[in-house]
């Protein structure tokens, strides 16, 4: 199988994947860009190659149909409706359900047998969908999860303490959404607990900032998609170099019957196992309640 990543959307997401793959030392070999409007995708596809000759390495991008799909290491839907002003990512659940129905069914009559990677919002919901539509295993199915959520998470605290954010080991968990929290209990720099550097009013501030962080940058520019595309080359990377690093994207919880974000061990088997981690009676009981919210959207959905 080539290392070749499809990536199904050419919205600002998509892009900023593209772009961010484009930009970064990956083993991507080859990436193909699907879109409904096949102009847009190949106008992207020549933008992106005219830039190939400063990229750090050997790369092909073009504009394809869902044919391209069979040999692909990694399907990337990054379709659907974009998060408006003051709606929520589960607004969005019942609009996109409709668009996924299309795609997936048309991705799996490719003969593609590789790792659905989902970044669409509801992230949780749609994984989940894009699972039980194509009947995949569910480690070959994974969504951006809590991934992006944790990435603003460590910037934050290695703004407030002025420490490299790679020695920032925490994580947000749960929905990627109003339900999501921070296992504080969890959370270190160096070897050291949070606590020991942050008191319980900051720590309450930061993860309220990170779990408003999508409402504040819709409001100001429309939509977010820089970090969300290199949050995707981050997993890409994981999964194409066998890394067994631990992300926390949506993989699924036998415990709840749907996806959710929570550390996960990604390699080039896709989720090859969730990494448990000790929670608190009160931070479990967070996680239940976050499942229980991506549960009764794919109960009205079903």
């Amino acid at each position: 199988m080539k290392n070749k990543v499809v990536i199904i959307g050419c919205g600002n997401v998509g892009m900023s994947y593209a772009y961010s793959l484009v930009n970064q030392k990956t083993k991507v070999t080859e990436i193909v860009l699907i879109d409904i409007n096949k102009n847009r995708a190949i106008g992207e596809a020549m933008d992106l190659n005219h830039g190939l000759p400063f990229a750090p390495g050997k790369i092909s991008v073009s504009a394809g149909d869902y044919n391209d799909c069979s040999d692909a290491s990694i399907v990337c839907i990054c379709a659907g409706a974009n998060q408006g002003v003051g709606e929520t990512r589960l607004d969005l659940a019942h609009k996109n359900y409709e668009v996924f129905k299309i795609i997936i069914d048309k991705v799996v009559l490719s003969g593609f047998n590789g790792i659905f990677l989902v970044a669409t919002n509801p992230v949780d919901i749609m994984t989940h969908i894009t699972y039980k539509l194509s009947n995949f295993d569910s480690s070959k199915v994974i969504g951006s999860g809590t991934t992006l959520d944790t990435a603003r998470l460590r910037y934050l605290i290695g703004k407030q303490l002025d420490i490299n954010t790679k020695n920032v080991h925490a994580y947000v968990m749960g929905e990627h959404g109003d339900s999501e929290f921070v296992p504080w209990s969890n959370a270190y720099v160096g070897s050291t607990k949070m606590e020991k550097f942050l008191d319980k009013e900051i720590l309450n501030e930061i993860s309220e900032k990170v779990k408003n962080a999508a409402y504040y940058i819709i409001e100001r520019k429309g939509a977010t998609y820089y970090s969300i595309g290199m949050v995707l080359t981050r997993i890409t990377n994981a999964i194409l170099d066998n890394e067994n690093t631990i992300l926390t994207v949506s993989s699924y919880i036998l415990e709840y019957d749907l996806f959710i974000g929570v550390p996960s061990v990604v390699n080039r088997n896709g989720v090859d196992r969730i990494f448990d981690i000790e929670l608190t009676i009160e931070e479990k009981q967070k996680l239940d309640k976050s499942a229980a919210v991506i549960k009764k959207e794919i109960n009205s959905l079903e």
